[in-house]
């Protein structure tokens, strides 16, 4: 539960992100229903719908070939939440009036936005107020809300005015430039619109990128006998009025079914009648079933995925509203991915990143794979835009893009954007560990393989043999996860990752050769695949240049890291940060700092190929240049840090992580959550805390609790089987819940689970 109990203009705008409801195809905001009247920059309305957007024009003073031309914006689409009441004439308005009493909870067992407030208009009647809001996980296009009112202290009349307002627009000016969408104006103009009885519905269309949308509504009123019911039509704006006599203590209910549909799901000339069906059958079946559906839904979800924490409440909160906002902001159609703030404001225009394969997708692997194949199937369906770039840039293979929604490049800046070439190992990392987990060879030989083999052939045609280099393989002016160092020779984490491409793809080549020759074949003969290819995906592999410093015993994050002048973070001034906002980049360049703990997150991925030594001198040559500018930093901080023994660094990067939004850490959760953040909290607990070690023959398992924690559970899906962890201060308890017989190694020693029994064992360290 997320809960507040007194309004505060001061944090409105936070709180509009945080109390978002969404279900991984929509989202809405936490805006007001009656709507606000308070000042213009404490709010922003808004609905999203994923992959939804419009293009835009990217213009440079001094542009260059291969620059991409234009963006992609996830829009502000019509507002159809709005239910206007008026007591007697006065409209109900928070910041009018007087509250007696208020609550507004985000209750995410039960998948519902409550608020209940006892309201004195200025002359003085007296109403309890409780709007509901869902937004349905399993019907995608449906969201609900209920808003009833209740006289206290007098007869009279209650209006409902309820719109559908699509004079919308998104966010086009701020200080931040990764706040900006890129639009100018609106976007969506309306096409069609009608009102029928208690129902209405409003079609819309881009401009650019040739998107329809239709949205309808529909309501029920209890008790509403003798109700007055009227609609309206503006250019833009649809209205019903709702009048009905209002007697003292008795409850009077708007319900209001509202539904979305676009082009991207079904033709054009389906779209109105799509939802006006959905709102029509949302009514037939009544509020209090759509709230047992949600409710059961989350019941299967927090089953498989709930983690609790015993003995601290701010990291159990924070945990749960981590992984419930990850799933509000999933994608779960295969044609959509999770966006660095989800569906919840404006930050970075809607985008993919990275952030979904290395930090947002392990959870959905270990939780829910159902929705980790859903998101990986989304990068396939990418795949021919990334050959495109790839082409375009005069390379073989594959490039995806550093930022888009349906696929081209979206990143204006291309130092920090299509020079970080590592996404293609990222995506390919994720398909690995996927399949690990999961064993799902169908995915693998129909999908992932084909990525897999085109992005290792972009490798090959990236990289070259040095002859300075000793003749290794060297990939070169490239940006690595670290955004402060850019352009450089053989990012540390780029070559490692691109090795781990390659090999897999060859290893994928031959095992497909061996066992699925049919479809090997197949594959082979659609991309032009040749056996001397593959072979020199091993060659590349074998021979890639992975820095080393023999001096200092650490990996250096490129050929010119260690020859930059080295500040730590506590010689800036503190007003300094972020530094992206305040430096030049060519400041930020000639210095050995970082953004985020890109040689750091290499060894957490590739933690097979590292001992613990090494990761303690790196974590210690590496973490006082770190800014922590990027939200992805602190939770691979925990995870390194639990594993190391450091007590108070690991927590504190920990519960940085998990309640980065609802503590407004950074000071922007207005503009959106930090999805990635999210991600990387479950990461932290899970292979932080509970020690967890994913290698290529099974489940290691190293735990270790923090200090003020008395327990820690989670679950874990893997192979078919589902495990139960149980963190105590001296011992673990695994538990075989689901699934055949399987070998899991604690502290070293092999146990074996069977169904529905749990076995002990003893933490071998220290507790944190």
């Amino acid at each position: 539960m997320i809960r507040e109990t007194e309004f505060d203009i001061k944090t409105n705008f936070r709180d509009e992100t945080v109390f978002t409801t969404g279900n991984g195809y929509m989202g809405m905001r936490g805006n007001f229903e009656e709507g606000y009247s308070g000042p213009a920059d404490t709010t922003f309305n808004a609905t999203y719908i994923n992959g939804f957007y419009e293009e835009y024009d990217i213009v440079y003073p001094e542009g260059g070939y291969g620059f991409p031309r234009k963006g992609q914006a996830m829009l502000n689409v019509a507002d159809a939440k709005i239910i206007i009441p008026f007591i007697d004439g006065e409209r109900f308005d928070l910041l009018t009036g007087r509250i007696h009493a208020y609550e507004r909870k985000l209750d995410m067992k039960r998948g519902i936005l409550v608020r209940r407030i006892t309201w004195e208009s200025p002359s003085g009647k007296i109403v309890e107020a409780e709007i509901k809001r869902l937004v349905h996980f399993d019907r995608p296009h449906l969201a609900a809300v209920s808003f009833s009112l209740k006289p206290v202290n007098f007869d009279g009349f209650f209006e409902f005015v309820s719109r559908i307002d699509g004079r919308v627009s998104n966010l086009d000016e701020s200080s931040d430039f990764r706040v900006g969408s890129g639009l100018k104006g609106r976007a969506l103009f309306t096409v069609d619109k009608g009102v029928d009885g208690t129902g209405a519905w409003l079609e819309q269309r881009t401009e650019r990128s040739g998107f329809f949308l239709s949205c309808a509504v529909e309501h029920d009123l209890v008790p509403g006998g003798d109700a007055v019911i009227t609609g309206h039509q503006a250019e833009e704006e649809l209205e019903i009025r709702f009048r009905v006599k209002a007697h003292k203590g008795v409850t009077c209910n708007l319900f209001k079914y509202i539904s979305y549909f676009t082009s991207r799901d079904a033709g054009r000339e389906d779209l109105v009648l799509l939802a006006r069906r959905e709102v029509s059958k949302a009514k037939e079946d009544g509020f209090a079933q759509l709230e047992a559906e949600q409710e059961t839904f989350l019941e299967d979800f927090w089953k498989d995925a709930d983690m609790v924490i015993e003995g601290d409440p701010a990291a159990q909160q924070g945990i749960r509203f981590s992984m419930f906002s990850l799933l509000q902001s999933a994608g779960r159609d295969g044609k959509t991915n999770v966006a660095a703030k989800g569906l919840t404001g404006e930050g970075y225009g809607g985008h993919y990143f990275w952030d979904s394969e290395i930090y947002m997708l392990p959870f959905f692997i270990y939780t829910r794979p159902d929705i980790a194949k859903a998101l990986l199937m989304h990068r396939y369906r990418l795949l021919d835009a990334a050959r495109e770039r790839a082409g375009e840039l005069g390379h073989r293979g594959a490039l995806y893009p550093w930022r888009t929604i349906d696929g081209p490049e979206c990143s204006a800046f291309f130092p920090a954007g299509t020079a970080q070439y590592h996404i293609n190992a990222d995506i390919v990392y994720a398909i690995k560990r996927y399949v690990e987990a999961t064993g799902d060879e169908e995915f693998l030989y129909g999908y992932g393989a084909e990525i897999a083999f085109e992005t290792a052939r972009f490798w090959v045609d990236l990289g070259s043999y040095i002859p300075a280099k000793g003749g290794k393989f060297c990939i070169n002016c490239v940006t690595g996860p670290d955004e402060y160092t850019a352009l450089v020779d053989n990012n540390a984490y780029t070559n490692h990752m691109a090795k781990m491409n390659l090999e897999f793809a060859a290893k994928i080549a031959d095992r497909m050769k061996r066992e699925r020759p049919g479809d090997y074949r197949k594959l082979s003969q659609k991309i032009n695949l040749q056996d001397e290819e593959v072979d020199e995906w091993r060659r590349a592999a074998e021979n890639m240049y992975l820095p080393y410093s023999e001096e200092l015993g650490i990996v250096p994050q490129d050929d010119g890291f260690l020859y930059k002048k080295r500040i730590t973070v506590d010689m800036i001034p503190e007003k300094d940060f972020p530094l992206l906002l305040h430096w030049h980049y060519l400041n930020i360049y000639r210095h050995q700092i970082c953004k985020q703990p890109d040689v750091l997150l290499l060894m957490f991925l590739l933690r097979e190929k590292f001992t613990i030594e090494e990761i303690r001198r790196n974590y210690h040559y590496y973490e006082p240049v770190t800014t922590h500018d990027s939200s992805l930093s602190p939770p691979v901080f925990a995870a390194l840090a639990a594993e190391l023994g450091y007590h108070g660094e690991a927590y504190r990067y920990f519960i940085w992580s998990c309640r980065m939004d609802l503590d407004d850490y950074n000071g922007n959760t207005k503009d959106g959550i930090h999805a990635a953040a999210m991600g990387g909290a479950w990461l932290a607990a899970v292979y932080g805390f509970g020690g967890l070690r994913v290698y290529p023959d099974g489940l290691y398992f190293f735990p270790a609790l923090p200090e003020k924690w008395r327990c820690l559970k989670f679950t874990l899906k893997y192979r078919g089987r589902r495990l139960r962890v149980m963190l105590e201060r001296e011992k673990v308890f695994y538990t075989l819940e689901e699934g055949e017989p399987i070998k899991i190694r604690h502290f070293g020693s092999e146990l074996l689970l069977k169904p529905g029994i749990t076995v002990e064992g003893e933490i071998r360290r220290a507790g944190l």
